[in-house]
């Protein structure tokens, strides 16, 4: 990445409140840096490790929490304690390739859901979130 794309990531940090340290410009430049994506703590800290940035998993899973708190990610839990972070934060459902530990965007037109119940007084309902779970048709 270069200096100006750094600089871009450092005030999107500022902008959504979070100080643009260090560690967090460079997890949010393989973040923010290309097409929307999808990662867990372990991908994104193999790979800012293979970027040769020397930062902890505690570290990655911290600031991706900041990241979402901020509003710059969405947490999607998955198979109960396993998370994954999309980029992507408009309303949007999801396909979980269970044998590849992947997940893939489904536009958000593509699913209707029928027959919420009324939220509790003085809530509003946010977003749905639908996982689609997928495996091979011969399996």
């Amino acid at each position: 990445m270069t200096e100006a794309d750094h600089t871009a990531i450092a005030e999107r940090l500022r902008k959504a409140g979070l100080r643009p340290t260090r560690q967090r410009v460079a997890l949010g430049a393989l973040l923010f840096g290309g097409e929307d994506r999808h990662v867990s703590a372990e991908m994104l800290h193999a790979e800012a490790l293979r970027a040769g940035e020397q930062v902890s998993l505690a570290t990655v899973y911290n600031t991706l929490h900041q990241l979402t708190g901020a509003g710059l990610l969405r947490e999607l839990a998955i198979d109960g304690g396993k998370a994954y972070f999309d980029t992507n934060t408009s309303n949007h459902n999801h396909f979980f390739i269970e044998s590849e530990g992947c997940l893939m965007d489904i536009p958000g037109c593509a699913i209707r859901v029928d027959g919420l119940p009324e939220p509790p007084e003085g809530m509003r309902v946010s977003h749905i979130d639908v996982v689609v779970r997928l495996v091979p048709k011969d399996a």
